[in-house]
């Protein structure tokens, strides 16, 4: 039986442009992906590592691999006056926008470590923001069919707090979750948010009526991260 690593190594990026970070993103899964070929054609099989990456956003609008550019409601011209970047990506799903005051979790595993499922990894990144909500009294759920995190969900105040797109190769991810803090929800007007009509957009301190500090919001994910994927972090 092939031993698995549980450990996830931290990596703070800090403040970095999208397309910076993807980069660093594509770095990472590529080391894996070539450990995974290798072991293959090897009988000393090498462990594979798993790595989360923290970063926020300059703003940036992304487009997944299902988007419409229609969702993008500014041309080029305007986009460039706002200082909002705009980058066709890989990851699944359609439009959304990060930026400064997000918390963007991109892990990089090899569900080879945790279990080989898709759906019940999405389902877990989901799980990990509703139960670290609920750590400030935000009722959060799932909404049938719509990838995230909702908030009143199947009533005309449904409100959608974090969006998650991931792609995976070899059974190895990139792309995750963005968790709308405390971010200027004025940039969602310039887009169709994941494509939806007519659904809100919310923040932690558009609920909360304050800013929520960073650092205790990640150490809440980072502690249910590790409970559901039976995880360490170093």
């Amino acid at each position: 039986m092939e031993k698995k690593n549980k450990n996830i190594q931290i990596v703070e990026l800090g403040i970095k442009s999208f397309t910076d970070a993807l980069l660093i993103q594509e770095n990472y899964f590529n080391e894996i992906i070539n450990i995974k070929r290798s072991n293959r054609k090897s009988e000393n099989k090498t462990i594979t590592k798993n790595f989360m990456l923290w970063v926020e956003h300059t703003p940036v609008i992304t487009l997944g691999k299902s988007g419409k550019d229609k969702n993008l409601l500014l041309n080029k011209n305007e986009l460039k006056k706002k200082k909002i970047e705009y980058y066709e990506t890989n990851r699944g799903g359609d439009i959304t926008f990060h930026g400064p005051g997000q918390i963007v979790g991109y892990p990089i595993l090899d569900l080879d470590n945790f279990f080989t499922d898709i759906h019940k990894y999405l389902r877990f990144l989901e799980e990990i923001v509703i139960l670290t909500l609920k750590e400030y009294n935000l009722s959060c759920e799932r909404s049938q069919g719509e990838t995230g995190v909702w908030m009143d969900v199947g009533t005309p105040f449904a409100r959608k707090i974090c969006a998650m797109g991931v792609k995976a190769s070899r059974w190895v991810t990139m792309h995750g979750f963005a968790l709308n803090v405390n971010t200027d929800l004025s940039y969602f007007d310039y887009i169709v948010p994941c494509g939806i009509e007519g659904k809100a957009i919310t923040s932690m301190e558009n609920e909360l009526g304050k800013k929520i500090p960073f650092k205790g919001v990640k150490e809440k994910l980072k502690h249910h991260f590790a409970n559901l994927f039976d995880a360490n972090f170093s």
